[in-house]
């Protein structure tokens, strides 16, 4: 009979974990602040929204702040209205100035601050999406957009660690990153400019995962799986043992 408890507890560990360790792994591969789509032509505009979910068990987001980099500049940035939200742009000179439709502009977004009014910051276990419309992307290969994202309880998460020089994202507090490709030829299919441009970014909020956190969802799931099968083996071999021979 204690064989017997001991290996139906054992199952049940083993179950436990694994349901744990998959939907551990999904969340935590998916939680990052992030800008959707990731991927944009350069030249053209684009409309991208950057997603917040709030990872903080007890508290708000209350504040986004987004620095735009200045290897990178944008003379046009619009902000969508986000309900219970108010957004502030703020500018810096540049010299040589950039030039748009033939214009030279001589000043640039530097950072759009979002702040939340009463009672409408992002609860724990939901996100929100600011969306901005903003151009000409400039020709460089990425975008990286430093984020701090500020809860209602004083605490601060910095997302404003670039990727490795081989694109790797780091393992701690990565900043969202727009890839940019090189502008499309005229009368050419736009590899991902054009649905940029045409379709709402928060319509993509089913892509609410990337791959790398499907992957390591199903990794999870099928570990949890196979413990699973084992621990059954364990308990049918454990119940076997423990039966009386027959009379």
């Amino acid at each position: 009979m204690i064989r017997h408890r001991r290996a139906a507890r054992a199952a049940a560990l083993v179950l436990g974990a694994a349901v744990i360790g998959v939907f551990g792994l999904a969340s935590s591969a998916s939680a990052h602040v992030s800008v959707n789509p990731k991927e944009a032509n350069q030249g053209g505009y684009g409309r991208v929204a950057f997603r917040v979910p709030t990872e903080s068990d007890t508290a708000s987001t209350v504040k986004l702040e987004v620095t735009f980099p200045e290897d990178a500049p944008l003379a046009s940035v619009s902000t969508m209205p986000v309900p219970g939200w108010t957004a502030a742009v703020e500018k810096r000179a540049v010299n040589p100035p950039v030039e748009v439709h033939g214009s030279q502009i001589g000043e640039v977004v530097s950072k759009i601050t979002w702040t939340a009014s009463t009672n409408a910051g992002i609860k724990p276990g939901e996100f929100q999406e600011f969306p901005v419309s903003m151009g000409p992307l400039p020709e460089v290969k990425q975008i990286v957009f430093r984020i701090l994202q500020h809860y209602s309880d004083g605490n601060t998460a910095r997302w404003i660690e670039p990727p490795a020089a081989d694109g790797t994202e780091p393992e701690n507090d990565p900043a969202p990153v727009l890839r940019l490709l090189p502008a499309a030829e005229e009368g050419a299919p736009s590899p991902s400019g054009s649905a940029v441009a045409q379709q709402p970014a928060a319509s993509s909020s089913e892509d609410d995962g990337d791959s790398t956190a499907l992957g390591l969802a199903i990794a999870g799931l099928v570990a949890g799986l196979a413990g699973l099968a084992l621990g059954g083996l364990a308990f049918a071999r454990t119940r076997r043992e423990a039966a009386p021979p027959a009379a």
